[in-house]
């Protein structure tokens, strides 16, 4: 297990919905914020299908809300949403060439996905969102530096040098020992999906998640981490 890459300064974060994030990597964002790192994040859409009893036109605002708040809490200011249906996201052409597009406006050197793999284990599937905006993406960050795949778009191309999957699968790690607090504030800000989500109190919940998203990891020395597939791009 090596140690993240962590010679760059500017990371985007492309995830489906509202607290994808926070079940793991905020706690990586929070230490790369630390340390001056310029980390923004882009939603695909805005978690409104994910509050039982709440109508998505209630909803969406909400979770966008949360989200935002939920970035402050570990020091991102920029957070995209592109507007995409909650539930029914599809692995498309218009979306690679929309999170290409996103790739070529923020200009990262490293890109950080969320699982997009059928399954999180043996018995438990993975959602269809997911797999459709992490493969997706995973094409839009070659996408992004080819000026003659998506000719209509107007940001010049732009190349980031890796790609990095927050998953059951990991090549590399990060030590969040220090940042594990704010990991949870962070979470902790998705209050009105949590209390839905379970009967158990919010702060057991978060206490929960964030346990089983930045435990040690065999073969990294650190007694908290986050790890990632990496993949080299440039």
């Amino acid at each position: 297990m090596e140690q993240m890459p962590e010679d760059w300064q500017r990371g985007i974060v492309i995830v489906a919905h509202p607290d994808d994030i926070e079940y793991g990597a905020a706690a990586a964002v929070a230490r790369w914020t630390g340390q001056g790192k310029d980390i923004r994040y882009v939603l695909v859409t805005s978690g409104e299908a994910g509050i039982a009893g709440l109508p998505p036109a209630e909803s969406g605002p909400v979770r966008q809300g949360e989200e935002i708040a939920s970035a402050k809490a570990v020091g991102v200011q920029q957070v995209e949403f592109l507007g995409y249906p909650d539930g029914r996201v599809e692995e498309s052409l218009a979306l690679r060439r929309d999170l290409a597009a996103a790739i070529r406006r923020h200009q990262p050197e490293l890109v950080v996905l969320f699982n997009f793999g059928d399954t999180w284990g043996p018995g438990f599937a993975n959602s269809a969102d997911h797999r459709a905006v992490g493969r997706a993406a995973l094409d839009a960050i070659s996408d992004a530096g080819n000026e003659w795949i998506f000719p209509e778009l107007t940001d010049v191309p732009w190349s980031p040098r890796w790609g990095a999957v927050v998953g059951p699968t990991m090549t590399h790690a990060v030590d969040v020992s220090a940042h594990i607090d704010q990991a949870k504030a962070s979470l902790a800000e998705h209050r009105r999906y949590l209390e839905v989500l379970s009967s158990e109190p919010v702060a057991d919940q978060v206490r929960a998640i964030v346990d089983r998203g930045t435990g040690p990891i065999e073969g990294f020395p650190a007694e908290r981490a986050v790890g990632f597939e990496l993949y080299y791009f440039s």
